[in-house]
């Protein structure tokens, strides 16, 4: 009857038995008590020089896990490590499966996403106006800086709590505006559309879809006009319906799951902003997704604009072999 323990574990064990100066053990004896050939065991000791070698490669591929995971300070998943290690001088094309494998053996955890519990935003006085759903969910169709999609959410930290306001780029995913505010007055939704109609009023017409929930802001009277007076189309979700505005939903989820440890140590609303700041800066430039490419929602930008893919070919850490170039995705200008 044998020791209850993996194969490897019992070698290791008989190994150490048998390295004492008076030992008097038997191998043939400790194995049949272990419940393991003597061959087995044998061959284990002829691999000892390839496990050493493996632990070194092992050791010298996390080193370049843990710097892409801590790179500019957010942790990051198996895909974000994958993305990071290819914009890396020269690239590093590693298989997902080992980053996986040596995260999981070295103890590296990168925090899962949990359920928003602000679903619900504080009711207000609003207007009955319900602008139609026109995206109906199809946020890719119509190209870049045609569909933005907008949300407010909330930020708690130590002495009290503040709200943000986004406009995001349903294709790309960039934030092109962005408010910071302590007030839910409706006053920062509406500088959010300011600061977008100043920064891209040149990349956008009127057939532009600022596309929300129905919060009691975007069915205000001063929201409405705003949209109005800047030549953008209204498009809303349908109540309670979060699917409808899925890539919004998605982009505050992530963005709580790595910074909202931080935000909840400030103290101050500066604190904060600046937080926010360095995140938005992060995410747009150096927060690279799976789904765009293996790009920054700035670097996919670029690369839809140009047709130039950033990235330049790697050789794979894995078998040698050289990555291949994306397929360039479909873009209606």
């Amino acid at each position: 009857m044998g020791i209850e323990a993996p194969a490897k574990v019992k070698y290791a064990i008989i190994y150490a038995a048998t390295r004492n100066d008076n030992n008097m053990l038997s191998i043939s004896h400790m194995c049949m008590i272990a419940g393991v050939s003597r061959s087995g065991y044998y061959a284990w000791l002829e691999a000892a020089p390839f496990r050493e070698r493996q632990e070194e490669n092992d050791l010298a591929d996390f080193e370049l896990i843990l710097e892409a995971y801590k790179y500019r300070g957010y942790p990051k998943g198996a895909r974000s490590i994958y993305m990071r290690l290819l914009h890396l001088s020269p690239p590093v094309i590693m298989n997902l499966k080992k980053i996986r494998r040596l995260m999981k053996k070295f103890n590296l955890v990168c925090p899962i996403r949990g359920a928003n519990p602000y679903r619900q935003m504080a009711r207000a006085i609003k207007t009955n106006h319900v602008a139609p759903n026109i995206v109906n969910r199809d946020f890719k169709s119509r190209g870049a800086r045609k569909i933005l999609l907008t949300d407010i959410t909330y930020l708690f930290f130590e002495n009290g709590r503040c709200y943000l306001s986004t406009v995001i780029d349903a294709v790309t995913h960039e934030v092109l505006a962005y408010q910071l505010s302590t007030s839910l007055q409706v006053d920062f939704v509406i500088d959010t559309i300011t600061e977008l109609k100043q920064k891209y009023g040149c990349e956008l017409d009127n057939n532009v879809l600022v596309h929300s929930d129905q919060g009691c802001h975007y069915t205000s009277k001063a929201f409405i006009q705003k949209l109005h007076d800047e030549n953008f189309v209204q498009s809303m979700s349908r109540k309670g319906n979060c699917w409808d505005n899925a890539p919004q939903e998605s982009f505050f989820g992530h963005m709580k799951d790595e910074i909202s440890a931080f935000i909840a140590e400030c103290e101050t609303f500066k604190e904060v902003k600046r937080i926010v700041d360095d995140w938005m800066d992060y995410y747009n430039n150096d927060r690279y997704q799976w789904d765009l490419l293996k790009l920054s929602p700035a670097e996919y930008s670029t690369y839809l604009k140009t047709k130039v893919y950033p990235l330049k070919v790697g050789q794979s850490k894995n078998s040698g072999s050289t990555g291949a170039l994306p397929r360039t995705p479909g873009f209606n200008a």
